[in-house]
């Protein structure tokens, strides 16, 4: 299946395939956004139910207590890097580092007082460069029958659909237009590699490679400058208040790279037996902390505040004050929300294996079907571009 997803992949790169990414806009990044949100909140939660069968009631217990003071204090970092307390290196610093910090921290928590007693479940793993069976290093593809080749095609056309979609709305999220880039995209470029990733996964019989929401934007926010500015608000201008307004992005391979060799280093002994002390309780709260980051950034969140905000209370500044329909919003956010419980819901099922169908899908259904309900002017403000003009060149 793999390396029929590889052909295709090198396909829809040599025929300039991502140039359809022009119809890509912030309806269905928002909602797949939504959707990988929610499914990392499910994961944390399945971490925690399988305690009571795995390791007891006590452990069940304690790792879920583990896993809400992991969000709360990962989730106190962010809050505190957003904020005007302490200086600017310190903010940047805890912003950053912050949810590491927090899992060594809480790695080593549970190992004070009464807790040490309780026998938790930790991450598993294997030996150094040994996969997860007892198997090769290679697929014996070479023993497959003939008619198991073809079987895959289907399931390969869907692999691809998944990972033009899921790779591409990462890439276009990560350079947003909130982000002033300067050097511009490589999308053709970055699925030919992804094709090539998947086709060497599928020799190794490892993982698949493919972008990843919401790390992909959170790179991109780590990798932006900022300065004060005069607070542009009229109530604010006679306060002396300063707004942080992004500067540049500092554009470069280095971290990518070294996120990619942290990755392999992983794999390595030592860095095994460390991994492998990491409480499940622990893993559950990053899950959290993952998905509710991802859903405090999402446009469909946003638009939910919007509505059950006060409207006395709404700055002028606010972009959806511009909708002169406020039954508009509310109908635009139900469509949202229609769209991420049907692909929820299907992922759910035995058929979760053609949601990618259903995502993409919702490329036309912007395109071609909410014209006719929206004006223009109201789709320019609730459905912006999710890249700039500069980037889809």
């Amino acid at each position: 299946m793999k390396r029929w997803s590889l052909a295709m992949h090198w396909i829809l790169a040599i025929t300039n395939a991502c140039n359809a990414l022009t119809y890509v806009t912030r309806f269905s990044c928002d909602i797949f956004g939504f959707y990988v949100a929610f499914i990392y909140l499910q994961k944390g939660i399945q971490v925690l139910t399988r305690q009571w069968s795995q390791a007891g009631e006590t452990s069940a217990y304690l790792s879920i207590v583990i896993s809400l003071l992991v969000l709360m204090t990962a989730y106190a970092c962010g809050v505190l890097g957003g904020s005007n307390l302490f200086h600017r290196y310190v903010r940047k610093f805890v912003d950053d580092y912050g949810t590491p910090l927090t899992i060594i921290f809480f790695t080593g928590f549970v190992h004070i007082g009464h807790m040490r007693g309780v026998q938790l479940q930790t991450l598993p793993t294997s030996k150094a460069f040994y996969p997860t069976q007892d198997r090769d290093w290679f697929i014996p593809f070479w023993d497959i029958h003939v008619y198991d080749v073809f079987l895959a095609i289907p399931f390969a056309i869907l692999l691809t659909i998944l990972f033009y979609f899921d790779h591409n709305v990462s890439s276009l999220i990560a350079q947003g237009t909130e982000f002033p880039l300067r050097k511009p995209a490589g999308f053709h470029w970055d699925i030919f590699l992804l094709g090539l990733t998947t086709g060497l996964s599928g020799l190794l019989g490892i993982p698949f490679p493919n972008g990843l929401i919401p790390q992909a934007p959170f790179h991109t926010a780590s990798l932006c400058v900022a300065s004060s500015l005069p607070d542009p608000s009229e109530t604010r201008a006679s306060k002396g208040h300063a707004a942080r307004v992004v500067d540049h992005v500092v554009e470069q391979r280095v971290s990518n790279l070294a996120q990619g060799l942290l990755t392999l280093g992983t794999m390595t002994g030592p860095l095994l037996r460390v991994l492998h002390l990491i409480p499940q309780g622990v893993l559950a709260g990053l899950f959290f902390v993952m998905g509710v980051r991802a859903l405090q950034g999402n446009g469909v969140t946003k638009k939910m505040v919007f509505l059950a905000r006060d409207a006395a209370l709404t700055t002028a500044s606010d972009p959806l004050g511009r909708v002169e329909r406020r039954q508009a919003v509310w109908w635009f956010v139900g469509l949202e929300v229609v769209g991420f419980a049907a692909t929820f819901a299907i992922s759910q099922t035995i058929a979760a294996i053609g949601f990618p169908v259903l995502v993409l899908a919702l490329v036309p259904v912007r395109t071609f079907l909410l014209p006719r309900f929206f004006a223009a002017e109201e789709l320019a403000v609730l459905d912006e571009a999710t890249a700039s003009p500069f980037t889809m060149e």
